[in-house]
């Protein structure tokens, strides 16, 4: 177990410390449900009342926050709490699974792939014809990577992923279980007899820049004629779908079941809401926000926040509820 002082704890976030405590410091915890051996956090205002019933023996506050030090508690101001936080989750956090063995005897690898040193290929582990795994890859047990696909230095793949065949994956990615990257896009058309649907092929593949992390049991579909693109940065939650042909800009974020149709252009930074639905051949600019639950069927300016179903400017969806709620109560 790992343990501080407020001092050593101080010293790691080049804080401003102020009050003390004698306490040794061997965990984080919220501010309602920390103990006296624990760290908290206020990022916001609106927490600020519940420091005064907190038992943690110190709390790491954002410096725009005003809050006392109390007998025993101290305080840490820092520039942004949420990062503090951040950094001391890293300081905190245990080792990850250890693997015996470099190649476990049981992964099965085709001879013309090329695992590189340092690399580690977790138990039942399937590596296809030519794939090609970079230094300090961890490809956690029942992975399976199929033909020629690239996965770069550093990336860690957790159990249950599949990367289908073609995939080109950058270096220090994050894929959380069961991730599913390069399956076929989502595309039928009516038979000529009217009798049936006919499956369109998709021969593209999918292509994920550099320091991507993707949530459990999401799905990256393969492109229909070129690839699928996530830029360097992005970050994808859970259960996210991205159809046949996207394309993502860097630093992109998508929260939990969301999900863009084929074609979807995401400029740089763009950040989808929770559930949000993009439709096919849309393009949101740089920098825009899609609210939770919206529905978005046009494109987006740059810079703009929209929400709803259809979405549209945020600030309008808002005076249309507010205009629903009066006729509601008349």
């Amino acid at each position: 177990m790992h343990s501080f002082s407020i001092q050593e704890i101080n010293t790691i976030l080049s804080g401003e410390l102020i009050g003390d405590t004698s306490k040794k410091i061997t965990g984080l915890n919220q501010l309602k449900n920390a103990t006296p051996n624990q760290i908290t956090f206020i990022g916001s205002k609106k927490h600020t009342s519940h420091w005064k019933d907190s038992k943690a023996c110190a709390a790491i506050v954002s410096e725009n926050i005003k809050v006392e030090a109390k007998e025993n508690q101290a305080v840490i101001k820092v520039k942004c709490a949420d990062l503090a936080m951040a950094k001391l989750l890293g300081v905190f956090s245990p080792e990850p699974p250890v693997f015996e063995i470099e190649i476990h005897p049981t992964a099965v690898i085709h001879e013309t792939a090329t695992i590189s040193k340092g690399a580690q290929i977790g138990a039942n582990s399937y590596i296809g014809k030519n794939v090609n795994i970079a230094e300090g890859v961890i490809v956690y047990p029942n992975v399976s990577i199929f033909d020629d696909s690239e996965i770069g230095a550093n990336t860690t793949i957790w159990s249950g992923t599949v990367i289908r065949e073609r995939s080109i994956i950058g270096a220090h990615c994050i894929f959380h279980n069961n991730v599913s990257i390069g399956a076929d896009g989502f595309g039928y058309r009516p038979s000529e007899d009217g009798r049936g649907l006919v499956k369109i092929p998709h021969i593209g593949n999918v292509v994920i820049g550099n320091y991507v992390e993707v949530g459990a049991n999401s799905c990256i579909d393969r492109g229909k004629f070129s690839s699928t693109i996530l830029g360097d940065g992005c970050k994808i939650d859970n259960l996210v779908q991205i159809g046949h042909n996207c394309v993502l800009g860097r630093c992109c974020i998508m929260a939990g079941s969301s999900g863009l149709a084929g074609s979807v252009t995401l400029g740089d930074g763009v950040i989808i809401g929770g559930s949000a639905s993009i439709n096919d051949h849309t393009t949101i600019h740089a920098g825009a926000k899609v609210g939770a639950g919206s529905g978005v069927v046009s494109d987006v300016p740059a810079g703009k926040t929209v929400l709803g179903y259809p979405a549209c400017d945020s600030r309008d969806m808002l005076k249309q509820w507010v205009a629903l709620r009066r006729l509601v109560h008349k």
